[in-house]
């Protein structure tokens, strides 16, 4: 195992391949896809600028060794189509990645998913059990409260910090990197550079812009998911950083013990995005699981 803590700088994905759109019902879904093998599918986060190239780009590569890997741009985020969620959003992304599912004649899979994603996958295991294989999550909120102190800022940090980004003076590249810097990484000097640059560009794409920008409420119903965790049969791996801006690690361990096959890992000197920060750690941690849990 190749130890990252050891790095300066993580590595950068680079440009991304230009990838597919599947259509799911009129609304497009981008994805790319890598590798040969099991399915598995990448979920990405909630913050601006957000793909699931600059969240997974380096680590899928590691996992299509052996593994056929989707890295899904979200809905309303990357080049997946900006619509309007209507309804309960977990529940709204939750059906449109079953869509996208059968359209890619992918009957079970496997999920790993940071923040937003992760809750998503975890509704997606509730809702329809026979769809997830295993679910590796990371620093994801699927419900409101925690067990040691209230959750920070009201359980609105992320969209908070979504406000300050896109108001004000608007988005910047060093609103970014600050961003990144106080949220989601724990070494800010370990941020590559082409990856701040990565995340503003795609922050700036007229559609999120528009979203961002909407006086409605074009993201759907908040929604709080803790009467449907207990339904998850797949095996989940909460993969946590130890400095996590959003969420301290006794959070997931409330969570591993309420999901009825729930694990947990907590991975030293990262924060919010671990599979970015130290991403040979977190392969070699999460490949084990899953051809465990399979």
């Amino acid at each position: 195992m190749r130890n990252d803590s050891t790095m300066a700088t993580a590595p950068c994905p680079g440009p991304a391949p230009e990838g597919a759109f599947t259509d799911v019902g009129g609304t497009a879904f981008h994805h790319i896809d890598l590798g040969a093998g099991r399915p598995t599918v990448f979920l990405h986060g909630g913050g601006p600028g957000c793909t699931g190239w600059s969240d997974f780009g380096v680590v899928a590569r590691l996992f299509a060794a052996d593994r056929r890997c989707h890295l899904v741009d979200i809905l309303q985020y990357g080049k997946s189509a900006k619509c309007t969620v209507t309804g309960p959003m977990w529940d709204f992304h939750a059906a449109k990645v079953i869509g996208l599912l059968d359209a890619l004649s992918i009957d079970r899979a496997d999920f790993v998913c940071n923040s937003w994603g992760g809750t998503i996958a975890l509704n997606l295991a509730a809702r329809y059990p026979d769809r997830a294989q295993s679910l590796v999550v990371t620093g994801s909120m699927p419900v409101f409260y925690g067990p040691l102190a209230p959750l920070p800022e009201g359980a609105r940090r992320g969209r908070n910090a979504r406000n300050r980004y896109y108001g004000g003076t608007g988005p910047s590249r060093e609103k970014m990197r600050e961003l990144m810097a106080t949220l989601e990484w724990y070494d800010p000097a370990a941020i590559p550079e082409e990856t701040i640059t990565m995340r503003y560009e795609q922050s700036i794409d007229p559609g999120e812009m528009a979203l961002a920008a909407s006086s409605d409420n074009p993201r759907g119903e908040w929604q709080d998911l803790t009467d449907r965790l207990h339904e998850i049969r797949a095996p989940v791996l909460f993969a946590w950083g130890m400095y996590d801006a959003f969420l301290t690690p006794d959070y997931p361990l409330m969570l591993a013990r309420i999901v009825p096959r729930g694990n947990l890992y907590v991975m030293d000197h990262v924060g919010h995005h671990l599979q970015e920060e130290r991403p040979y750690d977190y392969h070699a941690t999460v490949i084990g699981f899953l051809n465990q849990a399979n």
